[in-house]
């Protein structure tokens, strides 16, 4: 087993009163932001380059390499902006949630430290609408930040001029796509936008911006406090520290877990420490590893470690932690009906594809599990995908954003793995897990 060493987010969460600010500090907590006050900025951003850390909302893009993307105040004298993207609705995942709960000063700190490596006074926190708690935990814990100087016309005492605001949104899954966060915050529609322009550039209100999930900002203090050394040699390969993942469904202990880079899924699904395995009789059928919108893998296929480039091979990805297992019980046909209606409700239906094909997919997935289908809406179903994203994923997708592929990829995956499942469904007329497809689905077609 790979045994995590030391915790990075969840070091602390189980000290009384850690989302507190008397809990945060007598953990230590802004130590690091003074440091780092003391730091020319440059000096910041080569740490977090230095530190490997890549971002935790899907991506997994490096962030140092992020932030310097953002041009000089010599080359564009306009106001910068850090927005925190705290959207979290990737179905399968739930764990930046749990920061904002258990230690929201451990984000706040991180945003201090970013906001004055990038030279940006003003930082959002975009939330999710339906997090009520972890939304008033997060306002408490802003509002005794400033009361403690912390924040505001000062930060902890320095000539640096810092305001944090959180900004509720109203529950669409496209605000999760970083433009189309900033179009919200902006107070418009949520649509995404064409890039480039890139956010780094004209970003927020037409300036420069950076958007950092809640989990990379919440690394930070760690990384200052250790160094970055010490966060690199935490990981694998070129992704530093630890990742927390959302472990659900046919496992018998499921929940948010912290684990070290190296760390298998079947070592997850498996050990003791996390998912103990699944109920006597059951075996691993598939496993989705980073969110729905992440291509399926087999049991053959899930001692890949979690590191985010391992997935590549099996083109896939490590997305945003969230991973789903399916045990030999479930159909994947209506696994997959179900992933793909979600797609089809939250397509904001700018782009034709993304609008008009996701509820194809899903009428088409509706007929095959409800025995009505003929191989050739199998072969359309492709079609479909295809036409939206290409197989295997390669960033090449059809539309603006990514949620078009993120409907289109798992079809593809999920058809091209277990083809015999969808082709049993149409010979036998039925779903073949059952007489009568999951009730839950309505009327929708």
């Amino acid at each position: 087993m790979s045994v995590l060493a030391e915790k990075v987010i969840t070091r602390d969460w189980a000290k009384p009163n850690q989302n507190t600010l008397a809990g945060y500090k007598a953990s230590g907590g802004y130590a690091q932001l003074k440091k780092a006050l003391t730091l020319a900025p440059a000096e910041i951003t080569d740490t977090v380059k230095k530190s490997g850390l890549r971002g935790r909302g899907g991506a997994g893009f490096p962030t140092g390499l992020k932030w310097s993307f953002v041009p000089s105040l010599e080359k564009n004298t306009k106001p910068r902006y850090l927005a925190i993207n705290a959207d979290e609705s990737e179905p399968g995942t739930a764990k930046d949630r749990f920061i904002l709960e258990n230690d929201p000063h451990l984000m706040l700190e991180g945003i201090g430290i970013a906001c004055y490596a990038l030279g940006a006074h003003t930082c959002y926190i975009y939330a999710r609408g339906e997090f009520k708690y972890p939304s008033e935990v997060l306002e408490r814990a802003i509002a005794e930040a400033y009361a403690d100087g912390i924040f505001g016309k000062t930060t902890m005492g320095k000539d640096f001029e810092l305001n944090v605001y959180q900004v509720r949104g109203a529950g669409a899954y496209i605000c999760g796509e970083e433009t189309a966060l900033l179009e919200s915050l902006e107070g418009k529609k949520g649509w995404p936008r064409l890039k480039p322009p890139f956010p780094a550039v004209v970003g927020l209100f037409g300036c420069p911006t950076v958007v950092n999930n809640v989990e990379t900002i919440a690394s930070l203090p760690r990384i200052f406090e250790k160094g970055p050394e010490w966060f690199m040699n935490m990981g694998l390969g070129k992704s530093g520290g630890t990742r927390l993942v959302t472990l659900s469904g046919a496992v018998n202990r499921p929940g948010t877990y912290e684990v070290a880079m190296n760390t298998s899924l079947r070592e997850l699904i498996y050990e003791q420490e996390y998912g103990q395995g699944l109920p006597e009789g059951r075996t691993v059928k598939a496993v989705i590893p980073g969110g729905s919108s992440a291509p399926v893998l087999t049991e053959a296929e899930i001692d890949v470690k979690l590191e985010f480039d391992a997935f590549k091979p099996l083109q896939s990805m490590a997305g945003s932690g969230g991973i789903m297992v399916m045990d030999d019980k479930t159909c994947l046909v209506r696994s997959l009906w179900r992933i793909i209606r979600f797609y089809a409700e939250e397509s904001c239906g700018q782009c034709t594809p993304c609008r008009e094909g996701q509820p194809w997919m899903t009428r088409l997935l509706r007929k095959i599990e409800e025995g009505r289908g003929e191989m050739a809406d199998l072969e359309q179903l492709l079609n479909v995908a295809v036409s939206i994203a290409p197989w295997p994923p390669m960033g090449l997708g059809t539309t603006i954003c990514a949620l078009g592929d993120s409907g289109a990829l798992p079809v593809q995956s999920f058809v091209q793995k277990f083809r015999k499942e969808f082709e049993d469904h149409i010979t036998h007329k039925r779903c073949t897990f059952g007489d009568k497809p999951w009730g839950a689905f309505g009327d929708f077609t």
